[in-house]
């Protein structure tokens, strides 16, 4: 594998890691509401459990209700029993076909622990991007031991590498600062 190779895995998977930790943070609940975040809820589906976006339409009533209308009659006493039984802390009400899942309102204990939640889930990405540094950084002195590189292009690598890694960095604390600033929000 050529060092152009490695450099371009090393960014691939960076961004990938980026991507991860977005999608974390959107099952960070703040004081508004968010359809995804009953992305990580599943309810049973005739012996299958499937998320609650497979079986019923998910939307926004305002911004303190999510709103979720079954697709089938039968489904909304137990998409409402998964929604209970989550670890979301919702407590969703029927109204016919529908349901409401209102958002309580956050304690400041609360928010400042979701804060340190956000900010530990940041370390952990900032972690596994320095992870794949540290792996490119291992690939590019194996190709230069192997004689497939030189010395010269091991340092510029590093380099560029580097300078990749700090750029995802600044993302990873642009994203806490960002979420940090959404719970803290009354």
């Amino acid at each position: 594998m050529p060092i152009k190779d490695v450099k371009q895995t090393a960014e691939a998977k960076m961004d990938q890691s980026i991507a991860a930790f977005q999608h974390n943070l959107t099952k960070i609940r703040t004081g508004r509401a968010n359809p995804a975040l009953l992305d990580t809820v599943h309810v049973d589906y005739y012996g299958a459990m499937l998320p609650i976006s497979q079986v019923a339409n998910v939307s926004l009533l305002d911004s303190r209700t999510v709103s979720v209308q079954p697709w089938e009659k039968g489904m909304g006493a137990k998409i409402e029993k998964a929604i209970r039984d989550s670890d979301l802390g919702l407590n969703p009400s029927s109204m016919g076909d529908l349901i409401r899942v209102p958002m309580p309102p956050m304690s400041e204990e609360r928010r400042k622990e979701l804060t340190k939640l956000v900010r530990s889930e940041g370390e952990g990405a900032k972690i596994a991007i320095r992870n794949l540094r540290r792996d490119a950084n291992e690939a590019i002195k194996k190709l230069v031991k192997d004689k497939l590189a030189s010395e010269d292009d091991q340092k510029r690598c590093e380099t560029d590498i580097q300078k990749v890694t700090d750029k995802h960095i600044v993302v990873i604390d642009q994203l806490v600062v960002a979420k940090e600033h959404d719970i803290m929000a009354v």
